[in-house]
């Protein structure tokens, strides 16, 4: 067979004798009413179709491949592929003929038409079954993407000829597709035309599906909307993740699939707020349907990126008919909107193949709604139902902070940080950086957070301070009554850092940064307490005061002062960056000891 397939006669090609000689046999042995199967049928086809894939460079394998699949073509638009026949064909052969769709265009448009014949002349509802089948089978071919699109094609227009249950039949098939879509997309390189042409077959189901919205009334069609609405936002993630960074390919694409959104009653507040997405999730998806419901993975990613796809373009938003201008100013007088849109936002900005270009207009979007929002005064909102969503907003842009391949949106990434724990209640804002900090591995990310609650005390102390000078404010009483982050919490994370859960002191010199700015905090802490004569974190009593010089200082200063003595006497670069990097920490570490053997002679 090997050498057959390499041969091609210019009289009469052997394989195409020996798919003649197949086809009649098994034709004839149908209308007799023997039941036989297909399967040396299938067999041949999945030969020539393997082989032609495994050697793409031999032009001979890839002449005989069309060639054989536009006989077979050929075959069943002829008299002799009667209604029986076609029918005993249906069950085995779309599965493998679509194999043949990776070769080539040709071959694409070939096995469309194959697959077009098996459609008109079948059951719809048995072609509905055996394109699921097909299209969720584990030995698809490596190179998938052909074979897949000719049979989301197939479902675009078997959707169309159903005549029952169509939200059922639809239903059931959306998984498969999704599921497959996204398996096979992220397998095609970035700049792979295939990617592209199983999007356009992708929008072609959705359209299918909005002309089978409109055979249906009443809770039905409803469904049927719902479940369009969510299919739209999976393909728009999935397209946004692939092709974000390059946005002419996408683009009609992106303007496509925004214009099912007023059908659907999708806004893109109900989007950004992620309350579209649970009406729509609640319509579609019953209580025991939990593998249904896992086939949404991206529905809340898209929901979110098609929102930034509309303040990114005009006419994005135009094709969705929404007014972006609106919508934002919405987001920015509304807390509680706000607090929902920067909790739907962390779907961008922690996906790990998500285009930083996506992310960086996601948190040019948080930046934007942000802007002028008054700090959040504590006890008129409660953020406790948020705080688990706005907390994974806030890991997600800490990643961004340090992995983003720029410096403007690093800084930008910042911002939005603080801005969003300016916004949270003060009683949950140091649980909030507890979380991060806890939460990180990094020495640096861990300096950043430390240095921005130093900041946020700062704060605090200037505005008690402003309190204090101002006599026509409240009482003394009713001042210290309203909620504080200068807690014992702050001592903690202090001590989390200079005596790690792990035990022993903090490790050097990975995490210096770490350490420094933990040092810097508790210094200040120390100082601003001593100054106003307070204790409100409990820094001052002798306890704490012991613990500090015990169990967090001294052993630092012991492990500094080696390290140091031990590089001092060494040349090489490496020792002397390591002694210049530890200069500071020695500095503001003996520092601290002056400070607590001062506050502990005080104390006796």
């Amino acid at each position: 067979m090997a050498t057959e397939l390499r041969k091609t006669s210019s009289s009469a090609n052997p394989l195409l004798l020996r798919l003649q000689e197949i086809l009649s046999s098994w034709s004839q042995s149908i209308k007799d009413g023997e039941v036989n199967s297909a399967s040396e049928l299938v067999n041949f086809l999945e030969t020539i179709s393997t082989y032609a894939l495994s050697n793409p460079d031999d032009q001979d394998a890839q002449h005989n491949a069309f060639e054989i699949l536009s006989e077979f073509h050929s075959f069943l638009l002829s008299p002799a592929s009667d209604q029986e026949v076609i029918d005993a064909l249906s069950f085995d052969l779309p599965k493998a003929v679509s194999k043949f769709a990776g070769l080539s265009s040709q071959c694409l448009e070939s096995v469309d038409g194959v697959i077009d014949c098996f459609i008109v002349a079948c059951n719809p509802r048995d072609m509905h079954s055996i394109l699921c089948e097909a299209l969720g089978s584990v030995d698809r071919p490596h190179n998938a993407s052909g074979y897949v699109a000719v049979l989301l094609s197939g479902f675009s227009k078997v959707f169309l000829s159903i005549q029952r249950r169509h939200y059922e039949q639809v239903k059931v098939a959306i998984p498969v597709i999704l599921n497959v879509l996204k398996a096979t997309t992220s397998e095609l390189d970035d700049d792979d035309d295939e990617c592209i042409k199983l999007f356009h077959r992708a929008l072609e189901i959705a359209d299918s599906v909005k002309a089978v919205c409109a055979k249906l009334e009443g809770i039905l069609n409803e469904k049927l909307r719902a479940l369009l609405g969510l299919y739209v936002l999976q393909v728009m993630a999935l397209l946004s993740i692939k092709q974000g960074d390059k946005i002419s390919s996408c683009m009609h694409l992106v303007l496509q699939l925004s214009g099912f959104f007023p059908y659907c009653g999708l806004s893109y507040l109900g989007l950004i707020t992620g309350s579209d997405v649970d009406v729509k999730v609640n319509i579609v998806v019953e209580e025991e349907e939990d593998d249904f419901g896992s086939c949404l993975f991206y529905t809340r990613h898209g929901a979110s990126l098609s929102v930034i796809w509309g303040d990114i373009y005009d006419e994005v938003a135009q094709a969705a008919k929404e007014n972006m201008s609106a919508v934002k100013d919405e987001l920015k007088v509304n807390q509680t909107y706000r607090w929902q849109a920067l909790g739907m936002l962390k779907y961008i900005l922690a996906s790990t193949n998500m285009p930083w270009e996506l992310k960086k207009h996601a948190i040019s979007f948080m930046l934007f709604i942000t802007t002028g929002s008054s700090t959040q005064k504590d006890g008129l909102t409660d953020c406790s139902i948020y705080l688990p969503s706005l907390c994974a907003t806030m890991q997600a842009i800490t990643m961004v902070i340090m992995y983003a391949p720029n410096t403007e949106l690093r800084k930008n990434a910042f911002q939005a940080l603080k801005r969003i724990i300016a916004e949270t209640p003060t009683s949950e804002r140091l649980d909030i950086l507890e979380v991060l900090i806890t939460k990180s591995d990094s020495s640096s990310l861990i300096a950043i957070l430390l240095d921005l609650l130093r900041g946020e005390l700062f704060m605090e102390n200037c505005h008690r301070t402003s309190l204090r000078k101002d006599e026509t404010l409240p009482s003394e009483n009713e001042r210290n009554s309203v909620a504080s982050i200068w807690t014992g919490g702050v001592l903690k994370l202090v001590e989390f850092v200079l005596k790690p859960p792990v035990g022993g002191p903090p490790p050097f010199p990975e995490h210096g940064d770490a350490v420094l700015a933990s040092l810097n905090l508790y210094r200040y802490i120390l100082i601003t307490e001593s100054s106003g004569n307070t204790n409100y974190t409990g820094v001052l009593s002798r306890n704490n005061l012991q613990k500090a010089y015990n169990e967090w200082l001294m052993p630092l200063r012991t492990l500094v002062t080696g390290i140091i003595a031990e590089n001092k006497s060494e040349d090489d670069q490496f020792a002397i960056d390591t002694v210049c990097a530890l200069n500071p920490v020695e500095l503001v570490l003996y520092r601290c000891i002056e400070l607590v053997e001062e506050r502990l002679k005080q104390s006796t």
